[in-house]
């Protein structure tokens, strides 16, 4: 499994050029389903713009777009090339255009939609989704500290820490680092540790520590 960055919520923004206003509107969308609902919540919003134009991309390349009445080529496909270049997936961008009388030609309806597409992905709070085991520690509190120490700070989020009885961390490891680590804390406490492991997930590792 592959990590992949997508946004953490919905963001827009905005600009004018030569009188026409562009508004992007940037969403997660997981689904073709939540996609098309992000589009049509924007044409709903922006019912008397002269265009609508969308582009949303998908886990596995999976894309659409479109030019809502644009020249062919000047606007989808400017969204899209944007949002894989930033290497996003799962989202959906819809630039709202209101015509200012004034025509930009090919080449400059092609720079406003990509500008205001850009705009809209420096506004957002990006998550770096990586693949992970979620892990429960239990051990004694003479081992506690040993463990902790050894714990690395890449690929790794510490979730919670309970102190009982026993201790016990709770945490988020990256699938390629989890064999090695679990064999190490096992050597490391002479097998006086307990680990459990749960499924295969996705989580967001844009705040931990990386090399």
């Amino acid at each position: 499994m592959m990590e992949y960055r997508t946004i953490a919520a919905p963001v827009s923004a905005s600009f004018v050029e030569k009188k026409s206003e562009f508004i992007a509107q940037l969403f997660p969308a997981r689904t073709q389903e939540e996609a098309v609902e992000a589009i049509e919540e924007v044409r709903k919003q922006h019912r008397r713009a002269r265009h609508n134009v969308y582009a949303y991309l998908r886990d596995g390349n999976a894309s659409r777009y479109s030019d809502d009445g644009e020249p062919q080529g000047t606007a989808g496909m400017p969204i899209l090339d944007v949002l894989q270049k930033n290497g996003l997936t799962d989202v959906c961008c819809v630039v709202t255009r209101y015509f200012g009388g004034v025509l930009l030609g090919a080449n400059g309806l092609v720079r406003a939609y990509s500008h205001s597409t850009a705009l809209a992905i420096e506004a957002a709070q990006i998550k770096i989704m990586m693949p992970c085991y979620p892990v429960s520690i239990q051990t004694d509190y003479a081992l506690y500290g040993k463990i902790a120490y050894h714990l690395p700070q890449e690929d790794i989020l510490q979730l919670d820490t309970i102190f009982e009885d026993q201790v016990e961390l709770k945490l988020l490891v990256r699938d390629t680092l989890w064999d090695k680590l679990k064999q190490e804390l096992i050597d490391l406490t002479s097998g006086q540790v307990e680990i459990v492991s749960g499924g295969l997930q996705y989580a967001d590792f844009s705040k931990a520590k990386r090399l």
